[in-house]
């Protein structure tokens, strides 16, 4: 049994028989999320345009095998370690562990059978910032090569003014690092419509790390003044990666960068990010207790995925907003630590607050 606007339902089966269950949160709200068990993953968002118009805003795999293929990553929840781990090197207390290589030579999301390839154990949730679903994953030690037993949980809480939040926890047996983060791709224009460069970004971030071929950080922050990076004021994404910049093309041409976020100290739950779709009114204001946001904008996408409607992802069909830790801090230790050792345990919490109407005037 589940509570009103709480509905649990198999949405497909993996070829091993397991079932997939898709959690709908808000079912009848103006604002309703689904979650599937696979990859514990965010797999659509239906938020209303300023005429009241629902469209699901975020970018998804059409089915199961699409999920464990070229759609391994959307929506879901990305882990042991999000982002890039250089050459697949993890130091930690005089040792140094060996993680899985992919392709460009680094580990990427906690390997290739991270996370988001994952079935989770999903339980009805509650809480402060709403309603919703749980989920846990326990990876054991040597998982992908990181030592440590693991479990994990991920919550998405939906509350009655359509805020989704999404918290994390973790608790491990021995020293580990962790950096958990979801994938999603936002097109508030709405899932296979087309592109997201009419779309306008502003972040709260005054630095960003630029980054080698590889897309490892090169070292300490770099400011974004003068260069394309700088979102501290609203600006459209097709004109801001329209001009040439050697960051940009290393990344093929658009964002996945990681930026340095504004007053990170203390682990306060805080704006950082700002997503606004003129022609249909609809905002998406992102919010965390995180130091950092590693942006993408799909610059590799090739029209090979079509979604759920069937339509094909173009290069930069949606962005995606993740909010986490610094790429490659096991190997940086004056980035923000990402140790967890036992008797602690790791937190994290990101809001996606949408709404809809006349924001602007925008640059």
């Amino acid at each position: 049994m589940t509570t009103p606007g709480i509905h649990r339902e198999a949405w497909t089966t993996l070829p091993d028989g397991r079932t997939v269950e898709r959690w709908t949160l808000g079912a009848g709200g103006a604002v309703t999320a689904e979650v599937l068990t696979l990859g514990a993953r965010l797999q659509a968002l239906y938020v209303p345009d300023r005429q009241g118009r629902r469209a699901d805003v975020v970018l998804a795999g059409a089915n199961a095998a699409d999920l464990l293929g070229g759609a391994a990553y959307f929506g879901a929840t990305v882990g042991r370690y999000a982002n890039r781990i250089a050459h697949g090197r993890l130091p930690l207390d005089g040792a140094l562990h060996r993680l899985p290589d992919q392709p460009g030579g680094h580990t990427l999301h906690g390997g290739p059978d991270g996370f988001a390839t994952r079935l989770w154990e999903a339980a009805e949730a509650h809480g402060q910032a709403g309603s919703g679903v749980r989920l846990t994953l326990r990876s054991p030690a040597g998982d992908q090569g990181f030592p440590g037993a693991l479990t994990a949980r991920v919550s998405y809480l939906l509350d009655a003014h359509g805020a989704l939040t999404v918290e994390y926890t973790a608790v491990t047996d021995a020293p580990t690092v962790v950096n958990l983060t979801n994938h999603a791709y936002f097109n508030l224009a709405g899932e296979g419509e087309g592109t997201v460069l009419d779309h306008v970004l502003q972040v709260e971030a005054d630095h960003y790390l630029p980054v080698d071929a590889g897309l490892i950080p090169l070292g300490p922050p770099a400011s974004v003044e003068g260069t394309p990076f700088d979102l501290t004021e609203p600006r459209t994404l097709g004109r801001t990666l329209a001009g040439p910049d050697p960051q940009l093309a290393l990344a093929g041409g658009g964002f996945d960068h990681n930026w340095v976020l504004r007053h990170p100290a203390g682990g306060a739950l805080r704006r950082v990010a700002t997503l606004w779709h003129p022609a249909s009114g609809r905002r998406l204001q992102c919010l965390t207790t995180e130091p950092g946001l590693q942006i993408y904008t799909g610059n590799l996408f090739d029209g090979s995925l079509r979604g759920p409607s069937g339509r094909r992802y173009p290069a930069f069909a949606g962005v995606a907003l993740e909010t986490q830790h610094f790429p490659d801090s096991p190997n940086r230790p004056e980035y923000p630590c990402t140790v967890l050792r036992p008797g602690q345990e790791y937190r994290s919490s990101t809001v996606y607050r949408v709404a809809a109407g006349d924001f602007g005037p925008f640059s």
